[in-house]
Order: C-alpha cells, then structure tokens, then sequence
C-alpha cells in the first residue's frame, strides 16, 4: 500500500497532505514545526510512505530525523505557482508531484556526514564577506571627501592614523568606528580560518585533493562539505552542471528535407553555460584556474591556457577550459584517492560557452 506525504513546513506549524496511490487525499493534519510530532505522525501511517518537502531552511534538518521512517523520502526546488495558495495546497502539491513523478531534480542531502565542516566552512564564508563589506565602507568614507585610499594603509591598524589626519574632524569618528569592527572581524575570520582547517584536516581525502593544481587548505575545507562524496557523479560531465561549466545550446527546426530524406541541420547554438548550480563550487574552480594562470612557475595547466590563448581562443573562454579540466581531475583523484600526478597529461580542447 502506497501512500505519498507532502509536508508544508513553516516556522510555527507544518501541514501534512496523505495521498493514496490515486490521487486522493485520505489525511490532512497541522503540526507542530518539532521533531517529536513530526516523527510520531508518520508512525501513525501505515503503507510503504514516500515524502516530499521543500528545500529550505529546515529541509536539511528535516531530511536527518524523518529520512528513516520513510521508504523514499524527495527534497525538491520550488515549483512557480499561479492562482490560489494555501498551505493545505501546497502540502497536496508535493505529494502529488512525487506521486506523478514530476520531481525532476532531488537536492542532494548528507546533513551528517562533513556535519562539522560544513558549518565552519559558512561561518568563514560568511566573516570574509563581512570583511570585504566593511573594507568597501571604509574607503567610500575617504573617497567622500576626496582622500586617496588605494592599498592597504586606511585597513592596517599602524597606518590607520595617520590617514584620518587627512580627514574632516567631523568624519574621523566613523571612520575610527568601522576600524574597530574591521580588526574584531578579520580576529574572528582567523579564528574560523584555524577552526575549519582543524576540522578538515581530519580528513585524509582533504590532503590529497590539497596537490591538486590551484587547490589550498581553504579551498579544500569549502569544498568536501559541499560535494560530500564524488561518486554522486557517474561522469566529469555531471560534475561539470554541477559547477556552473555545462555548456547550454538551443535549438530550432532540427530537421531539413535533402533529396527524399529529412537530416538533422546544424543549427544548435551555444548559449553560455547553466545557470542552475553551486555557485561556491563554481567560485572555488575559477579561483583555482586564475591561481594557475598567476603562477609563475611552469605548470602543464597554465600551458595549456597560454596555448590556448594562441590559437585564438578568448582568455576567459580559455581560463573557463583550465577550471573544468581542474574540476575533473579533483573527481578523479577523489574516486581513486590518488594525488595529483602533472605525467597524467591530456590535451585540453576549448569550451565554447
């Protein structure tokens, strides 16, 4: 006996929706947002259940407590609705999606494994980008008034002074204000670098994937969390859409008359790459590329992308081939657990987003 669960989570409250293997809904329940009565409904159903939620803020909590009183249970994107909305429709819309087989995409979820990492990994995510923030409010405080403010001497605490000498009296305190939030955050930032890289350490693929060409201890703890395991991918070619780096093409009127025979046209053109995927793991590659690009030291990579650039192809297109050639090695030597090995060589063909 088939039964599918869709589950409506909110703050406060979650409404679950049972529908029978026909489409009809047999139950329709409120609940607490708590751990305990979530877990007792569905001890209170009987059949083989299949439940469907949303990703969200709770999906990854949700998926660690309920995933083992279900037979299946499917974290899925929202879906654009039109016309009325309730939670009472929303819970039946999951159920029913699961139940016809239109979730097209399930969000991977590991929320134990890399538990650790993963946040100490956002937290340093997160700091840096405070940093960044209140580094752009410092120095559009000098611009204000006209004060050179390149490099590093309004954010340097033994340079600082002498820089609010030039100026106005009136703005000096602000100025002071931002430079105390700026030390506490890059101490903090340090504390959470040491932290994350602690915890990644633990890992013994972490020093392995850290050989990999433009890979750094940070790199690696913001990474493992993220893909958690690379046999979730059969090929580079997944691993790619992933990343960002899966080329998109369109197309229209495939097929033109030749004689008596219809053949397909080559008319499919590229339109840039996907745009639904993990942008820290898209961000974490292209670093990766412009690190071996900046290398000064002779590296098969970085030859590659000046070959490349030689034959005609533009920088970023050719900087663009460098990340998804990293990105498949990582793959590689994650499955095989193997460092890398720069004897391993293939020729790089150029990606025409």
């Amino acid at each position: 006996m088939e039964r599918y669960l869709g589950l409506d989570v909110h703050a406060a409250s979650c409404t679950l929706s049972v529908l029978s293997a026909s489409g009809q809904e047999i139950r329709r329940q409120v609940l607490e947002t708590n751990g305990s009565a979530l877990v007792g409904a569905l001890q209170q159903l009987s059949g083989r259940l299949h439940l469907c939620v949303e990703e969200g803020e709770w999906s990854g909590w949700l998926y660690e407590i309920l995933s083992p009183h279900v037979a299946e249970m499917a974290v899925v994107w929202p879906e654009p609705k039109k016309g009325a909305k309730s939670d009472a429709l929303d819970a039946r819309g999951l159920a029913d999606r699961l139940r016809t087989g239109r979730v097209e995409r399930v969000v991977f979820k590991a929320p134990r494994q890399y538990a650790k990492l993963r946040d100490l990994a956002r937290v340093y995510t997160l700091l840096t980008r405070d940093v960044t923030r209140t580094k752009n409010r410092i120095k559009s405080l000098f611009r204000r008034r006209g004060v050179d403010c390149s490099g590093e001497a309004v954010f340097q605490s033994s340079t600082r002074e002498a820089k609010l000498r030039e100026l106005p009296a009136a703005l000096r305190p602000a100025v002071k204000l931002l430079g105390v939030e700026l030390d506490c955050l890059e101490e903090l930032r340090a504390e959470a670098e040491e932290a994350m890289l602690e915890e990644s350490h633990r890992y013994r693929i972490a020093k392995i994937l850290e050989t990999a060409p433009g890979l750094g201890p940070i790199r690696v703890a913001q990474l493992l969390p993220i893909v958690v395991t690379p046999h979730r991918f059969r090929t580079k070619r997944q691993f790619w859409s992933y990343c960002g780096f899966a080329v998109v093409t369109r197309s229209s009127a495939d097929w033109v008359r030749q004689g008596q025979q219809w053949v397909k046209s080559q008319v499919a053109l590229t339109r840039g790459l996907n745009p639904n995927h993990n942008h820290t793991l898209k961000a974490i590659f292209k670093g990766a590329a412009t690190t071996v690009i900046a290398n000064t030291r002779p590296n098969p990579l970085r030859e590659d992308y000046e070959r490349l650039c030689a034959q005609g192809t533009k920088p970023n297109l050719a900087k663009l081939t460098v990340a998804r050639k990293i990105a498949a090695l990582v793959l590689a030597m994650w499955k095989h657990e193997e460092v890398y090995d720069p004897t391993k060589k293939t020729t790089l063909s150029p990606a025409e987003p």
